[in-house]
């Protein structure tokens, strides 16, 4: 199998960036990395009006946003083709950005995507079968049960107003005897990247994250609410969520209440001192459980079967890592 992505500029795609690597890796795939750039963009789109290419082989394309599916259409599609072609869609919940190559069969025979609400929508548009494919974490490798966590609050991510300001959160949270860290560093390559926010989160007993419903900026969708890595790698390392969890189905489906501090507002202060009751209460065995909950249901090596069945891939070194992660979750 070959598998095509586009990988998007800044650290906020760190988690798919590793994740795409990790795919590769257990599925003893091809990588292609095609560049983001406007002008190839342009010629993608325009050659999706053409007849497809066909092949021997299976083509998934990882796609940080639905026009990041015309990646397919780079000079070795037209020199190849494929047999079989599929599409992972992250933010799948830009339905109106679908692009005209994968709209009516025209170049793809098999859509997944991220937001369990949107796949209705997807097979009206494209007319191929589409599958729920939610974000999950690399749990099994970078997740952590750590019981030794001592930083109350964990900023992860965008935020409400009133908690963007760090250094002003910092001193109400010390005001009521808590610890708090801010944005964690960045890194270059995804995978350290990944790694080292992993390593922040499992030292954290609460991970601050909220809903863009009340946390929105330009590049989040206006109306409909989504679940990102933010919360399947806070639950991965061991870490409960603090804030607003979105209102979708991946929050009921894959997240649990445990794992959860629902604040209910986006004031500060009355969110601090909620925070402060709770990390009194605290104890590490919600590290544990929260650990061993994401290994059952988060772990992207899960999302990874379901796609290698799907496509009817072998997967051997995905077996022995599925073996693994059974051990780790007895």
């Amino acid at each position: 199998m070959r598998v095509v992505y586009g990988e998007p500029p800044g650290g906020g795609w760190h988690p798919i960036t590793h994740m795409v690597r990790l795919l590769v890796e257990l599925l003893d795939a091809e990588l292609v990395t095609v560049p983001l750039n406007r002008p190839a963009n342009a010629v993608r789109r325009i050659s999706g009006a053409g007849p497809r290419r066909r092949g021997r082989d299976t083509c998934l394309v990882v796609a940080g946003a639905p026009g990041h599916l015309d990646n397919l259409l780079h000079a070795d599609y037209w020199r190849r083709g494929y047999k079989h072609v599929a599409g992972w869609v992250i933010d799948s919940f830009w339905v109106d950005r679908i692009p005209y190559s994968v709209r009516h069969r025209a170049h793809f025979d098999q859509l997944f995507v991220a937001d369990k609400e949107v796949v209705g929508q997807w097979e009206d548009a494209t007319g191929v079968p589409v599958t729920w494919l939610p974000w999950g974490s690399d749990v099994l490798r970078l997740g952590s049960e750590n019981a030794d966590r001592p930083v109350d609050l964990q900023r992860l991510g965008r935020q409400p107003a009133g908690w963007e300001d760090d250094e002003q959160t910092r001193r109400a949270c010390e005001a009521l005897g808590l610890r708090f860290e801010g944005r964690p560093a960045m890194h270059d390559d995804a995978t350290a990247g990944q790694s080292a926010l992993m390593r922040s989160l499992s030292r954290a007993k609460f991970v601050l994250a909220f809903s863009n419903a009340v946390s929105p900026s330009p590049f989040t969708h206006p109306t409909r609410e989504y679940l990102t890595g933010r919360w399947t790698d806070s639950l991965a390392s061991g870490a409960t969520l603090a804030g607003i969890a979105p209102r979708c189905a991946a929050t009921d489906e894959l997240l649990w209440p445990d794992g959860r501090l629902e604040l209910g507002t986006t004031d500060p202060r009355e969110g601090i001192e909620q925070i402060a009751a709770a990390v009194r209460d605290w104890d590490p065995q919600v590290a544990v459980d929260n650990h061993r909950r994401a290994l059952e249901h988060l772990d992207w090596r899960w999302r990874f079967r379901a796609l290698a069945q799907a496509l009817d891939l072998p997967s051997e070194r995905l077996d022995a890592e599925l073996e693994s992660l059974a051990g780790a979750r007895a």
